[in-house]
């Protein structure tokens, strides 16, 4: 006879979003914190200025009572014409405390720049190189801030909201001179036989 099946255990609550802003408001009084507030908010979310990001990010990932050692996500924001323009936002995950937490950092045009965070959290390589492919954002001290996504000989930042939205041909082997054209046989492909189990 097959063992009962049993409910499936809930995760342990997490670490509370107020006990991190408290956390970080009392290890940095002199600091500026903004939470942002509003029904599209989904994390709980603080403002902070570039110049301290790097220090409160550290602070955040070594306290064992916060433990954000995972950094899952940095993108840019452009909010034309407001001023300061841009945003850049990190999305923190402290797996050990089952918990996540965003910073935003305010950046203003016409040179966008904030420090890199890749000495706290390696993943924010590939993060700030796509942030910085797609808005023009510099991350200050980034080991190699060149472009992942697009080609290297590129014009312009293309997810600004002032980038124009001209057209762009696609490659194919008609307009892209060295393309070969695929080998005839690849025409000739018969439908795949997908045989259905009953359940």
């Amino acid at each position: 006879m097959a063992a009962p099946v049993q409910a499936p255990v809930a995760a342990p609550p997490g670490l509370r979003p107020d006990q991190v802003e408290r956390s970080l408001r009392e290890r940095f009084p002199d600091v500026p914190l903004r939470r942002q507030e509003g029904p599209a908010v989904r994390d709980h979310t603080l403002y902070l200025p570039a110049e301290r990001l790097v220090e409160v990010g550290t602070f955040l990932r070594d306290d064992p009572a916060l433990a954000f050692t995972m950094l899952s996500w940095v993108g840019g924001v452009d909010l034309l014409p407001r001023e300061p323009r841009f945003e850049v936002v990190y999305h923190l995950l402290s797996i050990a405390h089952n918990a996540r937490f965003a910073l935003k950092v305010q950046v203003s045009d016409p040179e966008p720049r904030v420090p890199t965070v890749t000495g706290v959290w390696p993943t924010a390589n590939w993060h700030e190189r796509e942030t910085f492919d797609f808005y023009g954002i510099r991350f200050d001290g980034h080991p190699d801030l060149t472009r992942i996504l697009l080609p290297d000989d590129w014009e312009g930042w293309p997810l600004r909201k002032d980038s124009p939205l001209g057209y762009q041909e696609v490659a194919f082997t008609h307009n892209t001179p060295g393309r070969t054209v695929p080998a005839p046989d690849l025409t000739d492909l018969a439908p795949k036989k997908v045989r259905y189990r009953a359940h």
